[in-house]
């Protein structure tokens, strides 16, 4: 088999490397390494010579006073990643990274405790610079989920989620939050948060490969929107919102749509639909329902607008993350923990699972097969898949 792309899985500090065979749609389990602290996100450079990675020691009970953005070389034949420089400190997690498509910046969302967006440098070798210092009183909303360049790089987006009304608590609205981008400087933009952001909780959002479409899916209400953008200027008024649920009055508890990826031909886009509430069966917390799957969308190749055409079981419970293979032939989904489930049976126990999936030629996903991932108590929070430059 001929490597040509390798798919990276974290759990907890863990990455481990997989081999990608695409004609037959299997995954071979390589070596692993260890992180500074639990993998957060990741994001290869242009070049896929190096991965970033944003790693932080909190959790339930952590302080997180150990956060790091990490490069590591990748072997242009296996993929196997090796550390490549200094490790640069960060004032708290991030919750998520990219790079800048100049390949010159790393950029993180911070989200708890305060909200933030930095930017780190990269140098001609790969290495990361130390944080450029931002101007004082930037507005980064209340609760970022992703950072996100525009395809031009002219501008860098923060994703701003907000929160649910819980335990007496009001709710926070949400909004999309650009800022001009200058040579690793942020200065304000503009802010999209129709009806002032209340009702509009954005989690990830992905653009079109050649037309200035983009897609955000909606966590909290469990949809889809599509925008229109000029430039950098995008259209404050989303021009189609879309459900993403197969039964959007039937929402459980902690039902949420997740990641957000347009396919690489530009012809369809995916959203996953995850829940994992629980409740008790004679003592055991058990799944309590809800939607897992990845909503498929054919996209309109004149106006844009996306159309569902599937919900893709992930047979799994909440896929966080999911990526395709570089020539857009394979799908894997990953999701976060291994759960209980009732069946006529008894109570199974669904693990957390790399799941594969063909891609057909009209978009859809059809299931091939599910590789159980050990977490030992951790989360399987961040996979992706990197192609190979040799």
């Amino acid at each position: 088999m001929t490597t040509t792309a390798v798919l990276y899985s974290a759990v907890g500090r863990d990455i481990t490397r997989y081999d990608i065979d695409v004609a037959s749609g299997t995954l071979t389990r390589r070596e692993t390494i260890t992180a500074l602290a639990n993998v957060q996100y990741a994001w290869p450079h242009p070049s896929k010579r190096w991965l970033y990675v944003a790693t932080s020691n909190r959790g339930k009970g952590l302080k997180a006073d150990s956060n790091h953005v990490s490069a590591f070389r990748i072997d242009p034949e296996t993929g196997a990643l090796s550390p490549h420089g200094e490790a640069q400190p960060q004032y708290t997690r991030a919750v998520h990274v990219c790079v800048h498509p100049s390949g010159k910046y790393l950029l993180s969302g911070h989200n708890l405790p305060r909200t933030g967006l930095t930017v780190n440098p990269i140098n001609d070798d790969g290495t990361l610079g130390r944080e450029i210092t931002q101007a004082a009183g930037l507005d980064y909303g209340i609760y970022p989920h992703q950072v996100m360049a525009t395809p031009s790089g002219r501008a860098a987006m923060l994703i701003d989620r907000g929160n649910n009304a819980e335990h007496g608590k009001p709710e926070d609205p949400g909004a999309l939050r650009f800022y001009r981008f200058d040579q690793g400087q942020l200065s304000p933009l503009a802010v999209i948060a129709p009806n002032w952001g209340y009702g509009f909780g954005p989690r990830h959002l992905d653009f079109h490969p050649a037309k200035p479409w983009m897609y955000v899916s909606l966590e909290r209400q469990s949809q889809l929107c599509m925008y229109r953008f000029s430039g950098d200027a995008v259209e404050a008024t989303a021009a189609s919102v879309q459900e993403t649920l197969a039964d959007p009055k039937g929402i459980k508890p902690r039902q949420l749509a997740g990641a957000i990826h347009v396919h690489p031909d530009g012809r369809h886009v995916y959203v996953a639909n995850r829940a994992d509430w629980t409740v008790d069966h004679q003592g055991t917390p058990v799944f309590g329902g809800g939607e897992n799957s990845i909503a498929v969308f054919a996209i309109d190749q004149d106006s844009g607008k996306p159309q569902l055409i599937q919900h893709a079981d992930t047979h799994s419970i909440h896929v966080r993350t999911f990526a395709f293979d570089p020539t857009g032939r394979l799908m894997v989904a990953a999701s976060i923990k291994p759960l209980a489930v009732r069946q006529s049976s008894g109570i199974e126990t669904v693990p957390a699972a790399l799941s594969v999936f063909r891609v057909g030629d009209d978009g859809t996903l059809n299931f091939i097969r599910r590789y159980a991932v050990p977490t030992n108590g951790e989360i399987h929070y961040w996979m992706g898949i990197v192609e190979l430059k040799k």
